[in-house]
């Protein structure tokens, strides 16, 4: 069992850890707006661009999952029980869910007029506000 006194530190290194996974986020939508609007431009795409997008986003969506597993563990530990912080819960779940739901999606995207390009798109554009949100929230239980 983790001791009590450890709890607090490894909140906070869960919430560090999230945040910086926020970043990470914003920085592979930036990535994914690029191609896109290269792609809508006709220009020849930036091959390192999407290289790197395809080679780092499934690894963000393991570790987005990873984040929220462990706030889980953290707050079964602490409380006793997963509903102690709702909002934060659910809002962590739905983003869980979402990311699982982009990279499902983003396998599907076959060609350069697939019509998987649209719900990839619209799913991402969704996760990143939910995941200020859930910062937000987040910082509301630490302080």
């Amino acid at each position: 069992m983790i001791d009590n006194q450890f709890l607090p530190y490894l909140k906070l290194a869960h919430g560090m850890f999230n945040l910086s996974m926020i970043f990470l986020f914003l920085y592979q939508g930036l990535m994914g707006l690029v191609i896109r609007r290269t792609r809508k431009a006709g220009a020849p795409l930036p091959l390192t661009v999407v290289r790197r997008h395809r080679k780092v986003g499934p690894v963000l969506v393991l570790w987005g999952i990873m984040g929220f597993v462990a706030g889980v563990i953290l707050i079964l530990v602490d409380k006793g029980r997963v509903l102690e912080y709702p909002p934060h819960f659910v809002t962590g779940l739905t983003i869980a869910l979402l990311l699982s739901a982009t990279y499902l999606v983003s396998r599907r995207i076959k060609g350069p007029d697939s019509p998987f390009r649209k719900p990839h798109f619209g799913i991402g554009l969704l996760l990143l506000p939910l995941c200020i949100i859930q910062s937000v929230l987040g910082l509301g239980i630490l302080l």
